[in-house]
């Protein structure tokens, strides 16, 4: 059997190096291998070469120092944890989407509070929206003193699904409380998890029914969770509304990593 792969998309920025400390903790967790990737161009913004020479030099010796970087702070952070590192020329986009096409999930980072422009960049928005498997977006500043999980219930088609991925993230970090939070207005649904209690006997279940915004519901119970595991959603054609706005909510807001649950089983 193959084991799973993780894949991180790294810039050398804080949030890529949080998001890099996290997917290397997860690998360790799930006995996986770690691929951390660095798309870049042939340019350094700010900055002009007198020849193509060194344009190649510079950009090379630059993308190599961020990659060295990255892929140090992986074993260093998870010791055993198998790392591979790959620079690849190209948008950031396109090539994250590549690298994730083997993947059993993609890891990028979400810009922390107080950083400048928007918490959530378009790339990272995009890779959400169509990653070909479970995406996790992290921040800055997550902590991983906290021993729950977090998975918001609603009655949609991949439910199931989602509750299932909510389960086994509880699973791998035993002892942690799976909080099941059903956050529709006016609405008291809880989705029968029966299958997932029979796999998972050893995961303690809070049911928590709190009607309201669904949005502002989970972002407080992200507050005391190590993570918050959530569905893909539909399949618009448009990054915003294929996420929906309670997941770009969760994406802008959560003060845990998310967890954007695709089911490739």
């Amino acid at each position: 059997m193959t084991a799973p792969v993780i894949v991180v998309g790294v810039n050398g920025s804080a949030t890529s190096t949080a998001a890099v400390r996290w997917a290397a903790a997860e690998a360790q967790l799930r006995g996986a291998g770690l691929d951390v990737v660095v798309a870049y161009q042939w340019r350094i913004p700010g900055r002009s070469f007198a020849s193509r020479g060194e344009l190649v030099r510079t950009t090379g010796a630059h993308v190599r120092e961020i990659l060295d970087a990255a892929v140090h702070e992986a074993r260093s952070s998870a010791a055993g944890v198998p790392v591979r590192g790959a620079a690849i020329v190209g948008d950031p986009v396109p090539v994250l989407l590549e690298a994730a096409t083997d993947g059993d999930l993609l890891v990028v980072g979400g810009r922390g509070r107080g950083s400048p422009g928007p918490l959530l960049s378009p790339v990272t928005t995009q890779l959400a929206a169509y990653a070909p498997c479970s995406v996790a977006v992290v921040r800055p500043g997550w902590s991983a003193g906290h021993h729950t999980v977090v998975v918001g219930v609603t009655d949609s088609p991949g439910a199931s699904a989602t509750i299932g991925t909510a389960y086994e993230e509880a699973n791998l970090r035993r002892p942690a409380t799976l909080l099941a939070v059903t956050a529709q207005p006016g609405s008291d649904r809880v989705l029968d998890d029966s299958p997932w209690r029979d796999k998972y006997p050893e995961v303690p279940v809070v049911r928590d029914v709190a009607p309201g915004d669904p949005g502002a519901v989970l972002v407080e119970r992200s507050r005391e969770a190590a993570l918050l595991v959530v569905g893909a959603g539909g399949h618009e054609d448009f990054e915003a509304q294929r996420l929906g706005p309670v997941r770009l909510h969760l994406l802008h807001h959560a003060e845990c990593p998310v967890l954007i649950a695709r089911d490739r089983r």
